[in-house]
């Protein structure tokens, strides 16, 4: 079947589905859209594409276009009969009905033989930034991301120092990859309609980074220093060496009165670097 928005939405009417608030289900209706996210995500024949939360399968149908394998995880069994109406053209797309949070994704990659590990999806609103994180903690380490998500959430993963929405998310982040926004997208582009409007923001995995003796200090460190976020590094990290800390801001021309949404990446990595020299 190929794919319009009438004819996704007529499927979902046949097959009386209705969205579940508590799975985040808005599915995207503006092909426009569609073809923008597919077209900026730049996928060849060496491509795996991992797709977290295809719904009715919009994205899926475009993805499954121009990908070598499509692995799809949908948390909703009642989308089935959904899927396999849209998608039954293919034989490149698997679908697997599970939490993505809970599945052992590196195990269900192995399977397969790709050159490059792309994710592209629409997210649910409500478990983006844990999906994010787990694709980094589980050290899956995709080579490109290219996702929808809340705007005011999106803004958060590309903030830069100095600014309102830059916090320990976005330190952790871009100590992996480099993260720009790719297109605004209008709320009404979705059924149902959310509150908010979106964005797509495209990741792409740094093909090198900084050094660090101990990631989990490095975390910790960042954690902590946005942990109340208008007090000061003083304030933030006083239960480490505040001696050490000191002389690494020095070196960055700040002091201890500094708080963290000022400081850069390389000055978190610096500071988690000299605290384990010193105490190793």
């Amino acid at each position: 079947m190929e794919y319009s928005p009438t004819k996704m939405q007529n499927l979902l009417e046949k097959n009386n589905f209705s969205f579940k608030k508590s799975f985040g289900q808005n599915f995207i209706i503006d092909e426009n859209v569609i073809n923008s996210i597919v077209t900026k995500a730049d996928i060849d024949d060496d491509t795996l594409v991992l797709e977290i939360g295809p719904g009715a399968g919009s994205l899926t149908y475009k993805l499954a276009q121009v990908s070598k394998q499509l692995v799809c995880f949908e948390i909703d069994e009642r989308l089935k009969d959904t899927l396999e109406s849209n998608l039954s053209s293919f034989d490149n797309i698997d679908i697997i009905f599970n939490d993505f949070l809970s599945a052992d994704i590196k195990s269900v990659l192995e399977k397969y033989e790709y050159k490059k590990l792309y994710v592209v999806a629409n997210l649910p609103y409500y478990v983006t930034t844990p999906i994010i994180i787990k694709l980094i903690e589980d050290n899956i380490l995709p080579n490109k991301i290219v996702v929808m998500v809340q705007k005011e959430v999106g803004n958060r993963f590309k903030a830069l120092p100095k600014t309102k929405e830059y916090n320990s998310l976005s330190v952790f982040l871009n100590y992996y990859y480099d993260i720009k926004k790719i297109i605004d997208v209008s709320r009404n582009v979705f059924i149902p309609k959310p509150n908010v409007d979106s964005i797509v923001v495209e990741f792409n995995l740094k093909s090198s980074r900084y050094k660090l003796i101990d990631e989990k200090l490095f975390f910790k460190i960042v954690k902590d220093s946005f942990k109340q976020k208008r007090k000061t590094i003083r304030n933030n990290l006083k239960g480490y060496d505040l001696e050490v800390i000191k002389s690494v801001l020095e070196k960055h021309n700040v002091d201890l009165s500094v708080r963290a949404e000022a400081l850069p990446l390389e000055v978190f990595v610096d500071i988690s670097n000299e605290l384990s020299n010193k105490h190793n």
